[in-house]
């Protein structure tokens, strides 16, 4: 990787990506609220568990074929899976969370002017598209490879659940440290089974994330968006 790539990658995953990630606890306050997730033992076994199950087989491998079909310039076929991704969506916090990303990361490259006008010109033919299309479409445009764009798309997801534990349980940040050390040494893997994945294989299978998302929409006091 150059050191142009790096940097990109690193501004790619970083916190300050104005895209509001930090609002959202993707289910996890609802598993904390319901005494689920109590402390760091079932903190990193709920965010191992979704990283494992819901990431490695459905959120990673769309992104890889999102960034494939921009590689392709092929327009159907990233309406195609852009809509594949939505309807995986399964609670309105879910949907409404990824579009409300991918505006925000839209904007911010329209402000930035990285794009060629090509990719301009596609992107403008979504409606409403999902986080994963644009940020596919920015890694490519950003010369990030795939293997690294992947691993940065569950390290920011690890991340983000990790403050929001350290946050909502709460824990200390040394807690949060160790989650994130032992957690990040599974991502190779979780990346590697993505990209080995076959299209009929790829499914959004995790009931407690789902239970814990559609919850979440009518939780009493809560402090995140989703």
């Amino acid at each position: 990787m150059s050191s142009t790539s790096l940097s990109r990658l690193l501004q790619l995953a970083s916190p300050m990506l104005p895209v509001g990630a930090y609002s959202y606890s993707q289910g996890l306050e609802w598993a904390i609220d319901s005494g689920e997730v109590i402390d760091i033992e079932s903190s990193k076994q709920w965010i191992g568990d979704v990283l494992s199950i819901y990431y490695a087989n459905f959120e990673l491998p769309v992104l890889l074929r999102l960034y494939k079909a921009w590689q392709q310039m092929d327009g159907p076929l990233i309406h195609y899976w852009d809509e594949y991704y939505q309807a995986g969506r399964d609670s309105s916090e879910a949907l409404a969370e990824t579009r409300q990303m991918a505006y925000s990361l839209l904007r911010l490259q329209r402000d930035l002017a990285t794009w060629p006008p090509q990719i301009v010109l596609l992107s403008g033919s979504l409606q409403q598209p999902a986080f994963p299309t644009i940020y596919s479409v920015s890694a490519l445009c950003w010369e990030i490879a795939l293997d690294d764009m992947l691993h940065a798309y569950a390290w920011s997801f690890l991340e983000n659940q990790v403050s929001a534990v350290m946050k909502t349980v709460p824990l200390g940040q040394v807690a949060g440290q160790r989650i994130l050390s032992e957690l990040a040494m599974t991502l190779p893997a979780l990346v590697d089974q993505a990209i080995q994945l076959p299209d009929d294989d790829i499914q959004n299978f995790c009931p407690a994330l789902s239970i814990a998302g559609c919850r979440h929409e009518t939780q009493y006091s809560r402090l995140f968006r989703s």
